[in-house]
């Protein structure tokens, strides 16, 4: 897989949420160390991003209310797919690519606001 194939991959897989996303990154893990060893900068934040979000996701304590877990992990998981699309915004050159990106941002910066709000109002501390 190249790596405009798979940012673009994983940005839609990001987007939509569906475990796609550890699908493609774990294909793509060979091709991901090969880049992050020669010093591929936009591989390097990509991993980044995935081992912060994995990190976060993880470290939310299930409450028992599948509403206030969905969001608590989804979260983390919406700012993957930010960081990720900001660095293919740094990046990367396709247009379309870039044009996608710009809309994970407005997207998922919308709907992590709209978890926050829920989340404020439904969960417990």
């Amino acid at each position: 897989m190249n790596t405009k194939s798979f940012i673009a991959a994983t940005v839609l897989a990001a987007t939509l949420g569906t475990a796609s996303t550890q699908q493609i990154w774990a294909q793509a893990s060979h091709s991901e160390h090969a880049a992050t060893a020669s010093g591929n900068p936009a591989a390097q934040e990509y991993k980044q991003a995935m081992d912060k979000m994995h990190a976060a996701m993880s470290a939310v304590a299930p409450s028992g209310n599948a509403d206030v877990d969905f969001a608590r992990g989804m979260i983390p998981h919406h700012q993957a797919a930010i960081d990720m699309a900001r660095t293919v915004l740094k990046y990367g050159t396709d247009p379309e690519i870039r044009r996608l990106a710009e809309d994970v941002i407005a997207a998922q910066d919308r709907e992590i606001a709209q978890m926050e709000r829920w989340l404020t109002q439904h969960a417990k501390p």
